[in-house]
C-alpha cells in the first residue's frame, strides 16, 4: 500500500514540517541551536509567511529570506515550493514577508510576494541538492538595505554568521520552542567530507564539529553570512540538515548568475502550466475526493473517498472492515490551482475495507449543498467498473498523471491483503503516481466521475510483499512486475448506500465486504 516516502537525503528544513511533494517528502532537521537572541536587527533578514500549507509558528513564520534588490528576497527552492502544484515559476497566493526585524510579528517592513523562481525542484534530472535556491518578487519595493553575493565560495574554517527564527527545541506543541525574536550565532564552514550527506560541489557544510550550534527546523531559507569588507555578504543558504548533526547551506556564488539573470530582467524563465487539481483533498501523506452517488441528495452530509489503508489509525484486518467508527479529520477541498477553496471535517468513518478494494469513506460536517455553495467541487460516483483500455487521469494533491487501464487483473496480492479486478496502467512518463498519491482518484475523460481509485506500485519487484503487489491470474499464476502502478474499482460504492450517505451493507446490490 503506497505510503509516503522519507529520504535522508531529502531532509530539507521546512516550514514547519514534511513538505510532501509528488515524488519526494521533505522532512525538518533539528533546532539557530547554540546561538543567542540578537541584539538589533538586520535590513536584509526577513521571515517568510506562506499562507499554504498552514505554518506550526504562531506567528505564520514559516522560512527565512535575505533582501538582495528592493523587490527581490532570497530563499530555499524548497520554501518556495510550499506552492501547492510544486511549480518551478508561477504565482503565489497569501504569501509575504517580514523584513527588517527582530520580530516575526511586528515591526520591519511587510511585502506581499507576487512571483516565485525556483532553481531546482525534486523533479529536475540536474539534481536538487546543491541548488536549492529561490528568488521571490515583492509586489511592493522595501526600503532594506540589501545584502550582496559573496564574491567566491568561502574555503574550510572561514567565520559565518547564521540566524533565523528556526524552533529552538523539538516539541511542536510548545509555544516556547518558535521563538519570534531573531535567534543569530557565530560559527565556521567545516570541510565538505565532514558532512556525509553533502553535494561537494554544491553545498557548504556550516556548524559545531559536534552539531551544538547549527541552523534549526524553519531556519530554512536563511542566509550563511561571511564578511565582505566592513559589510556582510550571503555566502549560503539554508537547505536542510546533515546526520553529523551540522547545517548543509547551498553554496550562493556558483549560482550568481542565475540571480542576476532574473533580478536585472535578462533571463526571466516563464511561468509553468498548472494542471487543474480542482477537487483534490490533501490528507497529509494521502489524497482523497468529495463524491456523490447517483441518488445523492443536496441536503445529505457529503462523503469523501480515500484509501482504506490511508484511515488513520489501525488498518482494517485481511477479510474484514471498518464500519461507523468515529472520525475527526481536517478535509481541506483545492480550488484550480491547488490552494484551498473550502473545509469541512470529517466527523464519522463510515466504511474503509482493504479487501477486494482498498477504499475508505468519511461522512463530513457539511451537506453537498453547502460545499457546492462554497465553490468546491464534487465528483460522481461510477456505478460500472473500469475495463482494460479506458482512460483515466490520476488526481492526485498537486499534480495529475495521464494514464490507461491496460488490464483488469483477476486478483491483487499485497502484505496479506487480496483485491479483485484490480487497474494495471499501462507504463510511461505520464502515468508515474508514486508515494503520497494513495487514494487519489480515477477520473473518466469527463473529469468529473470518479472511477476508480489509485492504491499501490511495486516498489521492489519483489512479490506479494508491502509496497510490491503481485498479480494472480484465474490459472493461479503469480507475475511480480517492478514499477507497474494499479488502483482499485470503485463502481460497488453506490449501490451499498442509503438516503442520507448511510451505509447498508445488506443490500442485495451491496457487494463490499462486510
Amino acid at each position: 500500500m503506497h505510503l509516503p516516502i522519507g529520504r535522508k537525503a531529502a531532509a530539507a528544513l521546512t516550514a514547519g514540517g514534511a513538505l510532501a511533494a509528488p515524488l519526494v517528502v521533505l522532512q525538518p532537521a533539528q533546532a539557530v541551536v547554540g546561538g543567542t537572541e540578537s541584539t538589533r536587527a538586520y535590513s536584509f533578514m526577513g521571515s517568510f509567511q506562506p499562507s499554504y500549507p498552514a505554518s506550526s509558528h504562531p506567528d505564520k513564520h514559516g522560512c527565512g529570506v535575505a533582501v538582495l534588490a528592493p523587490q527581490w528576497v532570497l530563499t530555499a527552492s524548497h520554501c518556495a515550493g510550499r506552492n501547492p502544484t510544486g511549480a518551478k515559476v508561477g504565482v503565489p497566493r497569501d504569501w509575504k514577508v517580514r523584513v527588517g526585524s527582530l520580530d516575526t510579528n511586528a515591526g520591519g517592513e511587510v511585502a506581499e510576494v507576487d512571483h516565485y523562481y525556483r532553481l531546482a525542484t525534486s523533479h529536475d534530472e540536474g539534481g536538487f541538492w546543491g541548488r536549492d535556491l529561490a528568488l521571490m518578487h515583492l509586489r511592493t519595493p522595501v526600503e532594506a538595505e540589501p545584502v550582496r553575493i559573496a564574491s567566491t565560495t568561502p574555503p574550510d574554517n572561514t567565520p559565518v554568521r547564521i540566524m533565523g527564527w528556526g524552533m529552538t527545541c523539538d516539541d511542536t506543541d510548545n509555544a516556547a520552542c518558535f521563538p519570534r525574536r531573531l535567534r543569530e550565532a557565530d560559527t565556521v564552514v567545516q570541510p565538505v567530507s565532514t558532512c556525509p550527506s553533502a553535494v561537494p560541489s554544491g553545498e557548504l557544510c556550516i556548524g559545531s564539529p559536534d552539531g551544538s550550534v547549527a541552523a534549526s527546523n524553519m531556519d530554512s531559507g536563511g542566509p550563511a553570512l561571511v564578511r565582505d569588507g566592513d559589510r556582510w555578504a550571503v555566502a549560503g543558504v539554508v537547505s536542510g540538515p546533515d546526520e553529523s548533526g551540522k547545517t548543509l547551506y547551498t553554496d550562493v556564488t556558483p549560482h550568481a548568475d542565475w540571480i542576476n539573470g532574473i533580478i536585472s530582467g535578462t533571463d526571466v524563465p516563464p511561468d509553468d502550466l498548472i494542471p487543474d487539481v480542482e477537487g483534490s483533498v490533501d490528507l497529509s501523506g494521502c489524497a482523497g475526493s468529495v463524491v456523490r452517488t447517483p441518488t445523492s441528495r443536496p441536503q445529505d452530509p457529503a462523503l469523501l473517498l480515500t484509501n482504506g489503508h490511508c484511515v488513520q489509525g489501525q488498518w482494517p484486518a485481511p477479510g474484514t472492515a471498518l464500519v461507523d467508527q468515529p472520525a475527526d479529520r481536517a478535509v481541506p477541498i483545492a480550488d484550480r490551482q491547488g490552494y484551498v477553496q473550502t473545509t469541512a471535517r470529517a466527523n464519522r468513518l463510515v466504511y474503509a475495507t482493504m479487501t477486494g478494494t482498498d477504499i475508505a469513506l468519511y461522512r463530513l460536517d457539511k451537506s453537498y449543498a453547502r460545499l457546492k455553495a462554497e465553490g468546491a467541487k464534487i465528483f460522481q460516483l461510477a456505478t460500472a467498473p473500469v475495463r482494460a483500455g479506458d482512460q483515466l487521469t490520476v488526481a492526485s494533491v498537486g499534480s495529475r498523471h495521464q494514464c490507461t487501464a491496460e488490464a483488469v487483473v483477476p486478483h491483487l496480492l499485497e502484505g496479506g491483503y487480496r483485491m479483485n479486478n484490480s487497474i494495471r496502467y499501462t507504463a510511461g512518463e505520464d502515468c508515474a503516481p508514486w508515494h503520497g498519491d494513495s487514494g487519489s482518484a480515477l477520473l473518466a475523460p469527463d473529469s468529473t466521475t470518479v472511477v476508480g481509485i489509485h492504491n499501490t506500485r511495486n516498489d521492489a519487484g519483489e512479490q506479494c510483499t508491502d509496497n510490491n503487489p503481485c498479480e494472480v491470474d484465474r490459472d493461479g499464476k503469480v507475475t511480480s512486475v517492478q514499477g507497474r502502478g494499479y488502483g482499485q474499482q470503485v463502481h460497488m460504492i453506490a449501490g451499498c448506500l442509503a438516503k442520507g450517505s448511510k451505509l447498508d451493507l445488506s443490500r442485495r446490490s451491496c457487494t463490499l465486504t462486510g
